[in-house]
């Protein structure tokens, strides 16, 4: 049951995404809504925001547990929370990254909203691919090697042609 304080809030959020065009829905929870945000590197960054008693909050998935080399992994995420304005990422219980935050009621505008949506997708598109060559390389390199032996296209994996593609490594290396 939301009261009419929550309720004005999710009025502020609903609001400020309608005029920006962000995609959003409600959620499953009393006081959330459901984002999705355009990424580049990552296609879309879905966010679930909840407007509690006491704060709003935000969760979005940033990248499954890596595979591989998670020292590196999680250092790298260790360092980005540094300069992550009123955010931080996280992992739960599968070890799956999220970048999370939480604001008291009160301080919640458009303008907060805009700088919060900024920062999450951020957050998550912008670091993705070097989450994705940390914590995947192996598994892109036999994607890599099965897609060429077919004769698949690799257009997903392009980004990380320069550590894939073992013609443009020798290549590089004379």
């Amino acid at each position: 049951m939301t009261t009419a304080e929550q309720q004005k809030v999710l009025d502020v959020v609903d609001a400020y995404l309608a005029d920006a065009g962000i995609e959003h829905e409600l959620g499953g929870r009393d006081g959330e809504l459901v984002v999705t945000l355009p990424g580049e590197k990552k296609l879309k960054t879905v966010a679930s925001v909840v407007v509690g008693e006491q704060s709003l909050s935000v969760s979005a998935f940033v990248v499954r547990n890596p595979d591989e080399n998670h020292e590196a992994f999680y250092r790298y995420l260790l360092r980005k929370n540094l300069k992550l304005p009123g955010l931080a990422y996280g992992i739960d219980k599968s070890g799956d990254v999220y970048v999370t935050g939480r604001v008291p009621l009160d301080g919640v505008s458009t303008a907060y909203l805009d700088q919060l949506f900024g920062v999450v997708l951020d957050a998550a598109d912008s670091t993705f691919n070097e989450l994705l060559a940390l914590g995947f390389l192996e598994s892109m390199k036999k994607e890599w090697a099965w897609r060429i032996s077919r004769g698949e296209s690799t257009r997903n994996l392009e980004a990380f042609r320069h550590l894939l593609d073992p013609d443009r490594q020798e290549q590089d290396a004379t």
